[in-house]
Order: structure tokens, then C-alpha cells, then sequence
């Protein structure tokens, strides 16, 4: 077909052509569907390209449900950036990026939809917590991932977080330079702790955005890459985030979901141009304590 459009599902039941009279939109033709497929959009704000391919069940028209109800179609919509080399993805809450030791959801079964016509499906280049939302980076070729892994490690990849946590800092903004190492038992599970003697070097910088209500949103930016480590720090600076289960008082019946959120990236990706920068909306169980907070959309 025309355009780049064509190609089949990675599940092999999906094929994708030009929806007629709807212009920036394709159809999927889905084998058993009672309407034969689904006319899905793409251009500014969808995330959709043409040439993407999307598994689904083949015979049965219902999308490939792989991480708590998302479909591979919805993650296309939380597309944010995308080249040749890489995707800048915006994660949802509550999804882990790859299954832990023992299963569950992830978004990597969905990446076999993000292939655009390449060879094989992009690749993390850096992880999230699974009820951290925002910009996730995935590496779309062995080499793509080989130069992000590098900036990655040296620092070099600039990332702004948005955070919504319980209390308030002494100052106003500061940095916060605390090792970290990780503690294990085999009753509380493992965690990460503030550790001055073996930890490993963490920096943070953080900014107080607004205030309201016991609550205070910062801005912070990880200089380091420690796992936990925004978390951890808030918590040590008398102000863990909201909603943490873990070193916050989240976790409880009612409590509400963990309020942080990758805002930002910035991502010097190509020696001879600009950084990539991309940035994400904070989700809706954010929204209600920012806006409290003083945050003013658009």
C-alpha cells in the first residue's frame, strides 16, 4: 500500500491501510471484527506513524492486552519523539517496563508495535519505577542503544522530574548529595537507604515549584542515576513524596498513588545537533495537588 501503510499485525491478525475521507487517519482491517477494523488517527498529539505495526489475536479482532488493559495502539498514543535511533515513550503509572522475577505486567510485550518498519522492536535505554510516569527512552538499534547507555552512565542526559510530596523542604532548593545502597531482608523485602560509608555517590537538585495544603511540588533533577534515588532523597530531606509505599506513608488502604513523574529529557543523542528534548504531561492523579499547588497547564 500507498504511503508506508501496509504491513501486518506482529500477532499476524492486523493490517493497516489508508482510511478513506479521513484525513492524518489509517484503517486497521481486523479479521473477525464485527465492523471488519477500527479507523485510528495519527499525526500532532497522537503518537501514531505510519508503517507501525500492532499485534492482535489473530481471529478474534481484540487487542493484544499485555499490561493491565493497555493495548499496543494506546502505547503508540504515548508516543513523544521518534527517529531513526530512538523513542521517547511517555510511560503510564502503574506498569512496570519489564516483568520482575516473578511475572506480571510490563510494557515490553507492547515494544513489538513500536518497530516502524525496522527490523526488530526498540529496547530500553534507562528504566522507570513502575508507578513513575513520563519520559522513558527506548534505543531502536544495538548501536542507538550503545550511545544512550554511554550518555546515560556519564551524566550527560539532562532529566527533570515533577514532585508532589508531604511537607516541605528547609530551603527552598538546594542540592542533595547522599550515597545510596540497597538493604535486603527477608522479611521487609529489599529497599534503598542512605549509606555514608559503602553507598554509592547520589547528587540531586531540587527547586520548590509551589505550596498548598501540606503539600509541596518540586522540581528536581538526578545528577546521578541511583535506583530510588529521588525517592530516597525527598524522604531524607523530611518530605517524602506522596504516596510512597515505601519510604513514605503511602501504601495503606486509600492511599493515594505515588506523585512523581519524569517531566523532562533532554538527550544529546547526535554530536552535530541540538539534544532531543521531549516532555510529558503529569497524569491525572497528579493533577488535583499541582493545580492546588499552583501549577497552571499549558
Amino acid at each position: 500500500m500507498a504511503g508506508g501503510f501496509g504491513g501486518t499485525g506482529a500477532g499476524g491478525g492486523g493490517v493497516f491501510g489508508p482510511a478513506r475521507g479521513r484525513r492524518n487517519c489509517i484503517f486497521l482491517y481486523l479479521p473477525g471484527s464485527p465492523t471488519g477494523g477500527r479507523t485510528l488517527r495519527r499525526g500532532r498529539g497522537s503518537g501514531f506513524a505510519p508503517g507501525a505495526r500492532v499485534g492482535y489475536e489473530g481471529g478474534t479482532g481484540s487487542p493484544t492486552r499485555a499490561a493491565h488493559g493497555m493495548t499496543p495502539e494506546e502505547l503508540l498514543t504515548r508516543l513523544l519523539y521518534r527517529d531513526g535511533s530512538m523513542l521517547i515513550l511517555d510511560k503510564p503509572a502503574g506498569i512496570a517496563v519489564h516483568a520482575g522475577p516473578g511475572g506480571g505486567a510490563a510494557l515490553e510485550p507492547l515494544f513489538e508495535g513500536l518497530r516502524f518498519g525496522l527490523p526488530r522492536p526498540p529496547a530500553l535505554a534507562h528504566r522507570l519505577d513502575r508507578d513513575t510516569s513520563g519520559c522513558l527512552v527506548l534505543g531502536r538499534s544495538p548501536r542507538a542503544l550503545r550511545r544512550l547507555a554511554r550518555l546515560f552512565s556519564e551524566g550527560r542526559v539532562e532529566k527533570t522530574y515533577w514532585a508532589v510530596v508531604e511537607g516541605a523542604p528547609a530551603k527552598p532548593s538546594g542540592r542533595i548529595e547522599l550515597p545510596l545502597a540497597k538493604r535486603s531482608s527477608r522479611a521487609g523485602g529489599w529497599r534503598m537507604a542512605v549509606d555514608r560509608e559503602a553507598g554509592k555517590a547520589a547528587v540531586t537538585t531540587y527547586r520548590t515549584l509551589g505550596r498548598a495544603g501540606g503539600l509541596s511540588w518540586l522540581e528536581l533533577r538526578p545528577k546521578t542515576g541511583r535506583t530510588h534515588q529521588i525517592r530516597v532523597h525527598c524522604a531524607a530531606l523530611g518530605c517524602p513524596v506522596l504516596g510512597d509505599p515505601v519510604y513514605g506513608s503511602g501504601g495503606g488502604a486509600g492511599a493515594p498513588p505515588l506523585h512523581l513523574h519524569s517531566r523532562a529529557i533532554r538527550v544529546p543523542l547526535y554530536p552535530d545537533k541540538p539534544p532531543v528534548c521531549a516532555t510529558a504531561e503529569p497524569p491525572g492523579h497528579m493533577r488535583e495537588a499541582l493545580l492546588a499547588c499552583g501549577w497552571k497547564p499549558g
